[in-house]
């Protein structure tokens, strides 16, 4: 999603007092088709006060920017997922796969990023993604089993990549949901629903047993659970899509403490109000109470990522934004710790 130029330039206000951007220390591996990525890294707090409502139990746990030259193969970063070791890998609307490692003070605030490196997503042939209509990934999850699986928009598809160490040049096309989306709101959200078997029947769980269990959300609504043979609907896309001046989920990931989701949602009315916000979803695709929001004057951006981890009890949140190849616009990371409240 492009946001007006007005929009953007209010975000950049809105971030807290400068502070000077440092090189990430580059990746030094080579190998499996990945190549390193540099960017410097400025921490980030959550800006002027008034735009931010943290629910309770909600605590703040640092952030950073992505500081990018303009020709980085790291801009429009749509989605991230964890990994073993505090790695990270997110993907691009631009058809790539990225990688990272997070680093952490002695406090466990964020702190900053290094090690990146990437590398292209291929088409069901081998090539290399060229054309912006095959390579606008929106959505990534990875499997129990480490592997990368990527869904797209406009050439609407959910593609296995397999390994996130070494990716494979042909991916295995999944099933995605039988519904007609619309050329730029697609599968903007997906995640592993945590089983190794999933469907109700006895044929379903026995078809799927150590393969891909998916829970789907569509951009502009609904809510789908896709087995290997076939999805199915948990909530129905509404009559009228769902508008961008609507909060829409962009970003999901399964919540590690229990059965359920974390999603980020985002919303746009022109020309400057921009927000976004963290919701838990339950299994019948419910959502509970907001226990993030984001809004001008304070920190906020294009954020269409999440990735969730357990830690102390309790789940940390990270929200990745996207600034869509634009100047205007920045790569924010930003975590949140969420404790159970008694």
């Amino acid at each position: 999603m492009r946001l007006s130029a007005a929009a953007v330039l209010a975000m950049a206000l809105a971030l807290s007092a400068c502070a000077t951007a440092v090189p990430a220390p580059v990746w030094s591996g080579a190998g499996n088709g990945w190549s390193a990525a540099e960017a410097e890294v400025r921490p980030v707090g959550l800006g002027i006060p008034g735009g931010v409502a943290l629910a309770r139990g909600v605590r703040f746990a640092g952030g950073v920017e992505w500081v990018l030259e303009p020709d980085s193969p790291l801009h429009s970063v749509s989605d991230l997922k964890l990994l073993d070791g505090g790695e990270f890998v997110s993907v691009t609307d631009a058809g790539d796969l990225v990688r990272g490692r997070l680093s952490l003070g002695a406090t466990g605030r964020l702190e900053g990023v290094d090690s990146l490196r990437h590398r292209r997503l291929t088409l069901l042939d081998g090539r290399p993604i060229i054309d912006k209509a095959d390579g606008d990934a929106e959505g990534l999850a990875v499997s129990q089993d480490g592997d990368v699986l990527v869904s797209f928009e406009r050439d609407h598809r959910i593609w296995d990549y397999g390994p996130v160490d070494a990716p494979r040049q042909v991916p295995t096309a999944l099933p995605r949901p039988d519904f007609a989306f619309t050329l730029n709101d697609g599968m903007e959200a997906i995640a592993t629903t945590g089983e190794r078997v999933c469907g109700d029947s006895p044929l379903e769980r026995m078809m799927s047993r150590n393969r891909h269990c998916l829970r789907v959300a569509g951009e502009s609504g609904g809510v789908w659970e896709c087995a290997p043979d076939a999805c199915a609907v948990v909530v129905a896309p509404p009559p009228e899509p769902i508008p961008d001046s609507e909060y829409r989920i962009t970003g999901m990931d399964r919540d590690p403490s229990g059965d359920g989701y974390w999603v980020v949602e985002r919303r746009y009315r022109p020309p400057v109000d921009v927000r976004a916000r963290v919701r838990r979803m339950v299994r019948d695709g419910s959502l509970g109470p907001v226990l993030v929001e984001l809004s001008l004057p304070s920190t906020v951006d294009n954020f269409e990522g999440i990735a969730a981890t357990a830690q102390g009890g309790g789940v940390r949140i990270y929200i990745l934004s996207d600034d869509n190849g634009s100047g205007r616009q920045r790569t924010l990371l930003l975590a949140f710790d969420v404790r159970p409240v008694r």
